[in-house]
């Protein structure tokens, strides 16, 4: 960056983590957002479009004496970038501390001990916000609702992947116990010899490969194998477009931060079904935008999902409800917004 540009810079968005993550997700999402809102750059690895980068030499030339007179935000989301930004600080950084905490459990004592170190706190949820040991301002994640959005044609947009049926469900996140791709499995089990029109497409990185092996095996003795299809890990670009080929979406996580497929699969308008994880019963009304159902229980998701295979007029009317709750709600420009006005508070400048 030019010394003009660093001069208007406001805020350091850090993505200090070495795989792609949900939180990655969420943070691409929203940071060009924030750009468009204040000065805003990104420091590290999975730059989205829209966003300036710094690099090693930007972050050292924020300390000299030209730099360090004006306050600026430095945006952690995870312990690492916590304990870097207290370290900068420590050595004459000019940085206010801010923290978002997506996690629904109590924390470990070296993560309270950051957390209440920073200077401002966003909690994802009133779930996540429970678990801190001091004021959070709830933001809830935001999803860019014109490229998560239904397509022209959900049929055609289905039929161009060259599957079997005339209709998808589909599962996505990383494959492994905590997300539930198990239960979905078992529910496709159940649910697709009788729904022939159906085939269930579970889209994610494969984090457990003796897991996945067994989820396959479980599909081949059911004789499912062409019509329960995990793909495996997408690129990102191509997100958006498995959205927009199923009409019905199973949010199965035993437990969660904030679960961002819910509002991409809704923003989407597919028909969601979800257990009661991370911010499902925030998102969804329930019996309106969507169906919640208990974690953990295969029987219960099969039980709640088949009467909107049975009617998929009905699933495309509650997909519909869904996309206008997210467009009301959870879009990210409303999650810009919040966060923008959380800095301004820590910098004196406004209040959230």
């Amino acid at each position: 960056m030019d010394s003009e540009q660093l001069s208007a810079l406001t805020v350091v968005v850090p993505n200090l983590h070495w795989r792609y993550s949900g939180v990655t997700a969420t943070n691409r999402m929203v940071a060009p957002r924030l750009a468009l809102l204040l000065g805003a750059a990104w420091f590290g690895t999975d730059a989205p479009e829209g966003i300036r980068r710094l690099s090693v030499r930007d972050i050292i030339r924020l300390r000299g004496s030209a730099q360090r007179r004006r306050a600026r935000i430095w945006h952690a989301r995870r312990n690492n970038e916590m304990l870097i930004g207290l370290a900068l600080r420590g050595l004459g950084w000019p940085f206010k501390l801010v923290f978002t905490s997506a996690a629904q459990r109590h924390h470990t004592w070296i993560t309270r001990f950051l957390i209440a170190r920073m200077d401002g706190v966003i909690a994802t949820n009133a779930a996540s916000a429970s678990y801190l040991k001091r004021p959070a301002t709830v933001v809830h994640h935001g999803v860019d609702t014109q490229v998560y959005c239904p397509p022209a044609d959900r049929a055609a947009a289905f039929a161009s992947t060259g599957l079997p049926g005339r209709y998808a469900i589909g599962c996505f996140g990383r494959v492994r116990p905590q997300k539930g791709t198990d239960l979905f499995v078992e529910a496709m089990c159940a649910l697709l010899p009788k729904y022939p029109d159906y085939t269930a497409i579970i889209v994610g990185a494969i984090d457990d490969r003796g897991f996945a092996d067994a989820l396959e095996a479980r599909v081949r003795a059911a004789g499912l194998a062409e019509r329960i299809r995990i793909l495996g890990e997408r690129p990102i670009a191509e997100l958006p477009r498995w959205y927009q080929r199923v009409s019905i979406y199973a949010f199965t996580s035993r437990n969660e931060g904030f679960g961002l497929t819910l509002i991409e699969a809704s923003a989407a308008g597919a028909a969601l079904v979800a257990t009661r994880a991370g911010a499902a019963e925030t998102v969804v009304v329930d019996g309106d935008t969507g169906v919640l159902v208990p974690t953990g229980d295969a029987a219960a998701l099969a039980a709640t999902l088949e009467p909107l295979m049975r009617d998929p007029e009905h699933a495309r009317a509650m997909g519909e409800k869904a996309r206008a709750r997210v467009l009301a709600e959870f879009s990210i420009e409303v999650e810009a917004e919040r966060i923008a006005a959380v800095y301004r508070s820590v910098l004196g400048t406004g209040s959230p």
